[in-house]
């Protein structure tokens, strides 16, 4: 009876360890797949047919697992301080282009709402001035011309008169030597008095007077000394008369003058202070566009910055996701390769390589 349960004792033995040994071939045939599992079993297996102490094999996995542990927390440790890097970078150059925008904006902003109104408002207001300027000089050519006209009818009035105070004083000389006159004397004296009426104009005041002369000499053999004093005495007056419409006239012509002077001055005043003027809001005009060409400047090179700034976010950006996947791609090796050796470091612990097929 002892003999049988020791047999069916020993057989039950025996199918637990043939159980335990199929369970740790399946272990190995699945971390022989691999790299770093095959080399640990390779080992292992190595040591159990050379003899070589076990104990040994366990230090060195167990020192290969704390060393890939403090790899994974190197990695670990080093990508915390990339993502610092990168958020304070990322922050910078975020800021950088956001600043330059506000610059940039603002610039627009001056430029369209103050600088470039004012400079269309100062060129209207100098072209409008210049207008004013071309205004004044056609003015005075306006009155230069009226008072060159002027002078010419001056110039012509005195001629006339000066032709009919000749008339005159020919029919003064002429009636002196009217004693007893021939025909030839009285048609010659009367041909003076018509002589002297072409000289004045139609309108003259004078007119009459000498259209009545001219009828009482029609009339007249001239034989009567009293009828002659009465024509000299009419022609003195006459002449007295011309002599001074040529008086008034010259007067007049002087005072003209001094008004167009006077004028001229005036326009001439008047046009300096307009270039003054054009000279002041020049210079407020070239402060201006000096203004505007220094905002241009500045909003160029805010724009180049932001570029700048743009095209070292992007680059940051594409390198910290080129990290990251190094970082993960690393991290998720390292997990592998310390589960894969965990695994291993069991079965090294538990298992007669001498028994197992690797």
């Amino acid at each position: 009876m002892k003999i049988a349960i020791l047999l069916i004792l020993a057989v039950s033995l025996n199918a637990v360890s043939t159980d335990l040994n199929r369970q740790a071939q399946k272990h190995v045939d699945a971390l022989m797949k691999t790299n770093w599992g095959q080399t640990i079993l390779q080992l292992a297996e190595l040591h159990a047919h050379t003899g070589g102490v076990l104990q040994d094999l366990v230090g060195a996995i167990e020192e290969m697992i704390q060393q890939m542990q403090d790899e994974l927390d190197e990695v670990e440790y080093n990508y915390g301080v990339r993502t610092n890097e990168h958020n304070s970078l990322s922050l910078q150059y975020t800021q950088e282009v956001q600043d330059a925008d506000i610059d940039i904006q603002r610039s627009a902003d001056t430029l369209e709402n103050l600088l470039y109104p004012r400079r269309e408002q100062l060129k209207g207001k100098i072209q409008q001035i210049i207008d004013y300027q071309e205004f004044n000089r056609k003015t005075v050519d306006e009155e230069t011309l009226i008072r060159e006209q002027e002078h010419e009818a001056f110039e012509a009035q005195i001629a006339e008169f000066n032709d009919a105070v000749g008339a005159t004083d020919d029919a003064l000389n002429l009636l002196s030597t009217l004693t007893n006159p021939s025909l030839v004397q009285i048609q010659k004296f009367q041909n003076n008095l018509r002589k002297i009426e072409a000289r004045i104009k139609p309108h003259s005041q004078h007119q009459t007077l000498i259209k009545a002369l001219i009828t009482l000499a029609s009339e007249q053999n001239f034989s009567d000394q009293g009828i002659i004093k009465q024509i000299v005495d009419k022609l003195n007056e006459f002449r007295n008369a011309v002599v001074d419409a040529i008086n008034a006239a010259t007067a007049q012509e002087a005072q003209d003058v001094q008004d167009y002077e006077d004028r001229i001055e005036q326009l001439d005043a008047e046009y300096a202070e307009f270039q003054r003027q054009i000279t002041k809001i020049t210079i407020d005009l070239n402060a201006t566009q000096e203004k505007i060409e220094q905002f241009l400047s500045f909003q160029a090179q805010r724009q180049s910055d932001r570029n700048t700034a743009q095209a070292l976010l992007d680059l940051e950006n594409e390198q910290y996701a080129d990290d990251t996947q190094i970082y993960t791609d690393l991290k998720n090796k390292l997990i592998r390769d310390i589960q894969v050796t965990e695994e291993a470091f069991s079965l090294v612990k538990s298992v007669d390589f001498s028994k197992i097929k690797v």
